[in-house]
């Protein structure tokens, strides 16, 4: 026992701010970014300013399907409410209670107000994995044996495997099936940009085509949890509710801006395939083509032999 209450923390825990595998991803596209606006003084022209837009958006592009695998906000949601804040105790709280639904698990965040309350600091987030590989039920058995906050427990109590709410699998496997189909879109998104470089630009854009609609796949996966109702999480005399967070929308708006790309990149091949090659600064300059040698030398001696 620890000041007759158990359980309790050994340490006092630290609220996370990014994920590692976020920040990783980060780097290395923000290298690439980087490594290009090096090389850009070298391109001539008004053909800068068409790299420069083609790149950092197709390096946008590839950086958000990476990076949401990884990002825990698919679903959110927030409540302040007074609560208790340890097991076997009647002293409560006023906190802020958050749940970070992501592809490969579950972020529950604790934070009081103030942060400093009962001699403590209130200042918690707690991340359950599910994905495969993973144990759910035992990173929430290890939560009860730490001693976490009730509330956080209580919360993550409701996505475990045993719990009436049975959401569980259905997460589990939307997520999986989600992360799949957006592994599938970086795949057709670096083969776009292959077959744009070739160039073979009409296939460039079939493939954007793909790698937007591998992203509106991923989103619908992810969106079936919703066709069974959720179990209420009461917390105090106030309800937690989820929304659709912003790794949900902005993958939304990226499945659609390619899109768009892949559709005019279709069209103007059909209609003004001169036009597209500019922008792709693949059109042959016709003044150079059937430029006249300014001077020509001629050798006297073959002259007067073929005369």
């Amino acid at each position: 026992l620890f000041d007759g209450v158990y359980p309790f923390y050994p340490q006092q825990r630290k609220a996370a701010v990014f994920d590692i595998s976020t920040i990783i991803v980060i780097v290395v596209f923000l290298v690439l970014a980087c490594s290009f606006l090096l090389i850009i003084p070298g391109i001539r022209g008004r053909a800068r300013l068409y790299w420069t837009l083609r790149v950092l958006l197709s390096l946008f592009v590839g950086l958000v399907i990476v990076v949401v695998q990884f990002t825990g906000d698919w679903e959110t949601g927030w409540v302040q409410a007074n609560t208790s804040y340890k097991s076997f105790s009647h002293v409560q709280v006023n906190a802020d209670i958050g749940l970070h639904i992501g592809l490969g698990g579950v972020n529950v965040t604790l934070r009081g107000n103030p942060v400093n309350q009962i001699n403590e600091t209130i200042n918690y987030n707690e991340h359950f994995p599910w994905n495969f590989g993973a144990d759910y039920d035992h990173s929430y058995s290890e939560g009860l044996e730490k001693g976490l906050p009730s509330p956080i427990l209580y919360v993550a109590e409701k996505f475990s495997t045993q719990s009436p709410c049975a959401v569980h699998r259905q997460y589990r496997i939307a997520g999986h099936y989600a992360s799949a189909m957006l592994w599938v879109a970086f795949c057709t998104w670096i083969i776009s940009n292959i077959l744009f470089s070739m160039p073979v630009l009409v296939y460039g854009g079939y493939m954007l085509l793909a790698t937007g609609a591998f992203m509106i796949f991923s989103l619908l996966s992810f969106s079936t949890v919703r066709n069974s109702p959720m179990c209420l999480i009461q917390i105090g005399t106030r309800t937690l509710h989820v929304a659709y967070g912003g790794s949900f929308w902005l993958m939304l708006a990226i499945g659609l801006l390619c899109f768009v790309v892949g559709i005019t990149v279709v069209a103007m091949h059909h209609l003004n395939l001169d036009l597209l090659k500019t922008f792709f600064d693949l059109r042959e300059d016709k003044a150079e083509e059937y430029q006249e040698m300014p001077e020509v030398f001629v050798n006297p001696h073959f002259v007067n032999k073929g005369l």
